[in-house]
């Protein structure tokens, strides 16, 4: 698949000076609430306003959504306000609907993303379409399923593409509602420099006290834009009500977050990051030494275990160097994620090498 400046035209004519915003409520509600919403929008740094017609749930008898009478109301919000209009599309009469009433764009949700059946289905519903086509990451860290979604809709003619990054499924117990496996986005945006990537810290976090800290740090990564959920009364929305934000949160969000430059040619800033970046390549190197070290005594251990007819799992000595080294990284001001993330890679390398050892 090849990405290129043409893939992202429909943002870079926006002639932004700040991140694409796409704001709006988890889902359509009421005519009243969703032109609300909208009103209290307009005139803001948001471009798109989204809203869930149909919505996926996890449960039968939870709030599905409204269906296609919501896609009138997105019809008078951008009468009204002038806002661009998104919503979700998961099957291809969702398409066929959604590109009658003349919506500006369209997300595929993580749910949809995983089935390449699904995917085929929109796409050829969508065929030729000149609409914006985003697509959400998998519900499981799968960056191939994530990549091969794309090609599908590239091999559809669909040119206005972009993703959305809202984190993977897991479960763990962690402070976020979906982890965000940063450096899994960070692997696509490498492969593919002119892909829009937006975040949705919304269904990252799954709170709305952390979804400022979540789209500053998409921001430092030079993702392109968020997707923040927004509600005039959050408490009282009929699904996701405690990652939703009020518009005037969502502006105060807008106005104090921080657009770094991409780079610099100052000299002083130059030779400061090559220095530290030098510093790092060689840490990196010593890792590298020491996991090679910790690798080969788990060699010993699995001929050990072997020569004794001893199983290579053993879960109360996995807990506890686990539990150990939580407490340990705490010290070190290390977050318990990223430990945990560490260590069980670690854990999963030491059980591969012994399972051949063993065989």
């Amino acid at each position: 698949m090849e990405i290129t400046k043409e893939n992202r035209k429909w943002l870079d004519n926006l002639h932004l000076n700040h991140p694409v915003v796409i704001a709006g409520p988890c889902s359509a509600e009421t005519e009243e609430q969703v032109l609300k919403i909208a009103h209290s929008l307009k005139n803001t740094d948001v471009s798109f306003f989204r809203a869930g017609i149909w919505k996926p749930r996890t449960r039968p008898g939870m709030f599905e959504g409204v269906g296609a009478l919501g896609l009138q109301w997105l019809q008078r919000v951008k009468d009204e306000t002038g806002l661009k209009t998104a919503t979700e599309v998961a099957n291809k009469d969702h398409v066929k609907i959604a590109l009658e009433h003349d919506i500006d764009m369209l997300w595929i949700g993580a749910r949809s993303t995983v089935s390449p059946f699904i995917i085929q289905e929109i796409a050829d519903e969508l065929e030729g379409t000149d609409k914006i086509i985003l697509v959400k990451n998998p519900v499981n860290p799968d960056l191939a399923l994530w990549i091969g979604a794309l090609e599908r809709l590239q091999r559809a003619g669909i040119k206005n593409l972009g993703v959305i990054h809202r984190g993977f499924s897991t479960y763990e117990k962690t402070k976020y509602r979906n982890i965000p496996e940063w450096q899994l986005v960070i692997e696509l945006q490498n492969k593919y420099p002119n892909l829009p990537i937006i975040c949705d810290p919304s269904h990252i976090t799954g709170k709305r006290d952390l979804i400022f800290d979540v789209s500053q740090t998409a921001l430092d990564l030079n993702f392109d834009g968020l997707m923040i959920e927004t509600h005039c009364n959050p408490d009282t929305a009929w699904s996701d009500a405690a990652q939703q934000v009020t518009p005037e949160r969502l502006v105060k969000i807008m106005n104090d977050l921080r657009i770094r430059k991409t780079s610099t040619s100052e000299e002083d800033y130059v030779s400061q990051l090559g220095n530290l970046r030098s510093r790092i390549d060689i840490i990196d190197e010593q890792l590298l030494d020491l996991l090679k070290k910790r690798m080969d005594i788990a060699d010993e251990i699995g001929t050990l275990k072997k020569a004794n007819n001893v199983a290579i799992l053993q879960n109360t000595r996995w807990h506890e160097i686990l539990g150990k080294m939580i407490l340990e990284g705490e010290q070190r001001n290390l977050s318990e994620e990223f430990v945990i993330q560490v260590f069980k890679a670690i854990h999963q390398e030491s059980i591969n090498r012994q399972a051949r050892i063993v065989r």
